[in-house]
């Protein structure tokens, strides 16, 4: 049974005339999720978030559909494309090194399906700060970097912060093991997720559907709720193929940063 935030869901029924696909790849999986999907992604009307999940926890996780995706950063992780979904949904898969996290943050609005594919990872889920506002800070993105190589950045970029000063609430923890699948939005509330292994070589992978997709989102600091936009979110790989250089701006997204821990 899937884990942590998947049970705030309707347990997923399957009619006999309709009955949830069992993928038996994850090229399969992606043409599967296209059909599902349609043309507008999980806001489009007739679309069931519980059926879509289903399909991704049916998925069984094999080694030689995602090795090609599975690129490590020391330090970091690093987000590589396996489908842009027309421009519809992004389908990624996320490669964690050991003892390495996410920022707390949103979603921009969107819907987040994660399955644990190798390794395990932690969810901390978190409660929204209260009463947070939106004021102008292109300056305050300059100062911390998150701007440097974001070509598309403007005097429109934004900083959240809380009116009142305070650590950030945890609602609940879980592990996810491995072909374990979960769902995050916005309306359930912050989360991070982090590699819980120390082990030198350690490394988790998990796929994330991310629908409709999103370039930036808001991190969280947790001592203070304090929060920043986000850097442009960009990937390390796409398809398979390391991109020829990977901008400094795609660890500057929801990576876990100092400013995030002593902000």
């Amino acid at each position: 049974m899937s884990a942590s935030l998947s049970s705030v869901l309707n347990t997923p029924t399957a009619t006999a005339t309709n009955p949830v696909p069992v993928p038996t790849s994850l090229d399969e999986l992606v043409k599967l999720l296209h059909a599902e999907l349609g043309s507008n992604g999980l806001d489009s009307e007739g679309v069931d978030v519980n059926r879509v999940q289903a399909l991704m926890t049916n998925y069984v996780s094999n080694e030689e559909d995602w090795k090609k995706y599975a690129h490590f950063d020391k330090g970091r992780y690093t987000r590589n494309l396996v489908d842009d979904g027309n421009g519809k949904f992004n389908l990624m898969i996320l490669a964690w090194p050991e003892n390495v996290g996410s920022a707390i943050h949103d979603h921009s609005g969107s819907h987040c399906l994660m399955k644990v594919l190798d390794g395990k990872l932690q969810e901390t889920l978190y409660e929204w700060p209260d009463r947070v506002q939106l004021e102008s800070s292109f300056d305050h993105q300059l100062d911390s970097g998150l701007g440097s190589d974001n070509s598309d950045s403007d005097d429109s970029s934004c900083v959240a912060t809380s009116s009142k000063s305070a650590p950030m609430v945890v609602k609940k923890e879980t592990i996810l093991h491995r072909d374990e699948c979960a769902y995050m939005s916005d309306q359930l509330g912050l989360h991070r997720v982090s590699n819980p292994l120390k082990s030198i070589g350690a490394g988790s992978l998990s796929l994330h559907l991310y629908t409709p997709p999103y370039e930036t989102c808001k991190t969280f600091n947790e001592k203070s709720s304090m929060a920043r936009a986000s850097g442009k979110c960009v990937f390390f790989s796409e398809r398979g193929e390391r991109l020829q250089s990977c901008p400094s701006a795609a660890y500057l997204d929801c990576s876990l940063t100092e400013d995030d821990k002593d902000q």
